[in-house]
């Protein structure tokens, strides 16, 4: 069956529209000459219409609009041409008409923006990214950590929260939490590395990724061990790390805790109504090599939970930090009677407020 005129047609625009897309890419996306084009006649136009164009419609401070484009979307090369450009249109403006136009104030203005314009555009070329690209970059990073911390979805008779707090409101920092849950088995791991904030961010996206990987595929009691072989590679003495790994059986409530360095786990029993640490302890990692982990054991009965966390919940500088583990006690039984659900959040805004620390924290309970 021959195809008809307007499959024809429809063939025949598609084709060119792909043309197109691809010269774009070519000719624009890569090497922006059309950015660099389109700004330079901006410039242009807007000294051309300030000498013979209507009074007021084309003020000489409109070229800083240039330069800020400039910064966010050319290369150094391309962009110091643009600001000898914008400088070239100012003094043509200048000798035009009036001094006065193009007065110190919009001279420092114009200025300053071009240096830190040059600056920007300096680290994007860097990162092989113009534009935009980098932000979106780095909110996809803040969105997979975000989406690694969730915990999975439990059988009935089971709950569970996570809790993840940055220092100083930033969208990235030092703590992170991952896990997978295989059949009848949940594993959890949290995770704090040395420093705050953005300064700890950049090792947690990549410890992040790397964690996530090796729970649930290495067995249990070798997990931390894994981990700690992977930092004596890769940390190149960056600092260390500490975690704490809880895998249970969601059929039982049987549990196996490990620790390194990190804050001692907390099992709630419905039974007596009270907290109690646990004696889980170890070497944090990215220290010693070769380390091995022992784990604890325990059971999880129905009503009874157990706690994990940072130690940006309970560490506060010049204080002990047995006085910050009794706060978080007492924090953890106020929450009792309301549920466990709601009652972490509660615990991280008590407990954190007036810190700048990253803090993390998990609950996982048993209806």
């Amino acid at each position: 069956m021959k195809p008809t005129p307007t499959a024809k047609a429809t063939r025949l625009l598609r084709s060119t529209v792909q043309r197109l897309v691809a010269v774009l890419r070519r000719k624009v996306l890569f090497r922006y000459r059309l950015v660099l084009i389109t700004l330079v006649v901006l410039a242009v136009g807007v000294g051309v219409g300030a000498v013979w164009g209507p009074s007021g419609w084309f003020p000489p401070s409109s070229t800083i609009l240039t330069v800020l484009a400039g910064g966010l979307l050319l290369k150094r090369k391309s962009l110091a041409f643009l600001l000898a450009v914008v400088a070239a249109v100012l003094l043509f403006v200048a000798f035009m008409l009036d001094f006065g136009q193009v007065g110190p104030g919009l001279l420092v203005t114009i200025g300053v923006t071009a240096v830190l314009s040059y600056l920007l555009s300096g680290v994007r070329e860097r990162l092989g990214v113009q534009g935009l690209s980098g932000e979106m970059m780095l909110l996809d990073l803040r969105d997979r950590i975000r989406h690694q911390g969730r915990l999975p979805r439990l059988p009935e008779g089971w709950g569970r929260t996570a809790v993840l707090r940055q220092a100083g409101g930033s969208s990235f920092g030092g703590d992170f939490v991952v896990s997978i849950r295989k059949e009848n088995r949940l594993d959890v791991a949290v995770v704090d590395v040395s420093g705050k904030g953005v300064d700890a961010g950049t090792r947690a996206l990549m410890l992040s990724g790397a964690f996530s990987g090796l729970i649930g595929a290495v067995p249990v009691r070798d997990f931390l061990a894994h981990c700690n072989d992977y930092l004596m590679r890769n940390s190149g003495g960056e600092g260390f790390v500490t975690a704490v790994h809880l895998s249970v059986d969601l059929d039982t409530g049987e549990y196996q805790i490990a620790s390194a360095g990190h804050p001692p786990a907390l099992h709630y029993d419905s039974g007596g109504g009270v907290w109690s640490t646990t004696e889980a302890k170890g070497v944090v990692l990215g220290v010693i090599p070769e380390m091995t982990y022992t784990s604890v054991q325990g059971k999880l009965r129905p009503g009874d939970a157990i706690m994990l966390c940072t130690d940006g919940l309970i560490e506060t500088p010049g204080e002990d930090l047995d006085a910050g583990i009794d706060r978080l006690l007492g924090a953890a039984e106020r929450i009792v009677p309301r549920g466990f659900t709601t009652g972490a959040g509660e615990i991280v805004d008590t407990l954190s407020k007036d810190k700048n620390d990253d803090c993390a924290l998990v609950v996982l309970w048993r209806d």
